[in-house]
């Protein structure tokens, strides 16, 4: 999520592939499978374009996850169920090196949120952080709004959520994952998740107000679901609409 206060029918371009599971020795991050066929640029640009990024991936080869950008809306890592991680593999290389990623891209980003499906691994990991020094931003009254509170990092593997205030407010959103743009979206009041940290710990948190809207978001896209799909569509916005009337 963005630090901001915040299917229909395709043509046959793609398959996706799920694993449930996941466990040392097996690729983590190779389950989904993306075939382009018959796709064929009509702007000059877009050819200059293809002709660059071929010479530039000639000289460096393509990043593999987990990645140090954030993937954008249409990259089928984003709508794919994460797959659950092997209590015995938290402590491992692979899965330690997703979470320390995980948390270097959220802080360069200075987003309070972020998944693993976000830096191309379905694996069903997230992290949040809401700074202190985030609130001098926000006016007293505007905190008072959004119940914000400050939250120290946290990391989760394989959580789960429960509710326990059935009651929703809406307030303005973003992600990383459709950059540049925000909309209004219902969150529940109160939730409790629980789960395993980053030492492969059992936890359990009970929170309200905005960091539970944080955590609802994250959690989202463990199981491939978007803001934008519980958003009301009338407030989706360009945030900077207003700069294109310049």
């Amino acid at each position: 999520m963005r630090r901001a206060l915040w299917t229909s029918v395709m043509p046959p371009l793609m398959r996706t592939c799920h694993q449930t599971s996941w466990s040392p020795g097996v690729s983590p991050w190779r389950v989904i499978t993306v075939t382009a066929t018959g796709f064929r640029p009509h702007s000059s640009s877009a050819k200059v374009r293809s002709y660059i990024h071929y010479l530039k991936r000639k000289i460096k080869p393509a990043p593999t996850p987990p990645y140090s950008h954030v993937c954008q809306v249409g990259d089928p890592v984003l709508r794919g169920r994460a797959a659950a991680v092997e209590p015995g593999a938290v402590l491992g290389a692979e899965v330690q090196e997703v979470i320390r990623k995980l948390v270097t891209v959220m802080r360069r980003l200075e987003s309070v949120g972020l998944s693993a499906p976000q830096i191309g691994v379905p694996l069903r990991i997230l992290a949040l952080e809401f700074p202190e020094r985030m609130l001098q931003d926000v006016s007293p009254a505007g905190q008072h709004a959004r119940a914000l509170a400050p939250v120290p990092l946290r990391i989760f593997v394989n959580p789960q959520l429960r509710v326990l205030d059935a009651r929703t407010a809406a307030f303005m959103e973003a992600c990383e994952s459709i950059a540049g743009f925000s909309a209004c979206v219902p969150r529940y009041l109160s939730v409790e998740v629980s789960g395993l940290n980053e030492k492969a710990e059992p936890v359990t948190w009970q929170v309200s107000g905005w960091p539970a809207r944080i955590l609802q978001h994250e959690l989202d896209h463990l199981d491939g679901v978007l803001y934008i799909d519980r958003m009301d569509s009338r407030t989706f916005t360009n945030v900077h609409w207003a700069e294109h009337n310049d």
